[in-house]
């Protein structure tokens, strides 16, 4: 497992693939700041907003590819862990894979709890993430805590795209923050 990069500024970042740097477009948000509307699509083309989840305390698992493995695993870890939060929590896994693909993966891999949404559309998560990298039209892997009260509170962005991101860290900030209510 390796150290989470946690982002306490507003900065372009860069990551690496194989251990080659790749720039990331766009720029991460600042955590304790209201964390950035977005718009991706369901396994039906559907529209999602964050703010379709207002209210809710939302963990966000950003991965490149639900064909890779550990895309694959980090996905079905949160899937497997949603049965430790309560129903004020929303997980959900974005990728930049098609709809179809990512609906196929949840129906063989059994991930039904969680919610897997693509970015394949607009790209929309991507830019106001800062998360975009450049040349690949992938996502970066991170994750993303945002309170019930729509602030951002968590992020980890996965410096090497190839490694897991630090689960432990990502889930016990998860039931912190689900616990504080205003």
């Amino acid at each position: 497992m390796t150290t989470p990069l946690l982002i306490t500024s507003a900065i372009s970042a860069e990551v690496t693939i194989g251990g080659h740097s790749v720039t990331l477009k766009g720029k991460l948000p600042l955590n304790n700041t209201t964390a950035p509307e977005f718009k991706v699509v369901d396994d039906k083309f559907n529209p999602v907003h964050l703010s379709d989840f207002k209210g809710k305390t939302v963990l966000i698992s950003a991965v490149p590819s639900l064909d890779t493995g550990v895309c694959a695993l980090q996905t079905k870890r949160f899937n497997n862990e949603f049965a430790h939060f309560n129903a004020d929590v929303v997980m959900l896994t974005i990728s930049t894979d098609l709809p179809f693909a990512q609906k196929r993966f949840c129906q063989t891999e059994s991930v039904d709890k969680i919610k897997v949404l693509s970015d394949s559309v607009w790209r929309n998560f991507a830019e106001q993430y800062g998360l975009l990298i450049e040349d690949r039209g992938l996502l970066a892997r991170a994750i993303f805590i945002i309170d019930d009260e729509g602030k951002l509170q968590y992020q980890e962005l996965v410096k090497e795209v190839s490694q897991h991101p630090n689960y432990d860290a990502a889930l016990s900030a998860l039931t912190k923050i689900a616990a504080v209510k205003s």
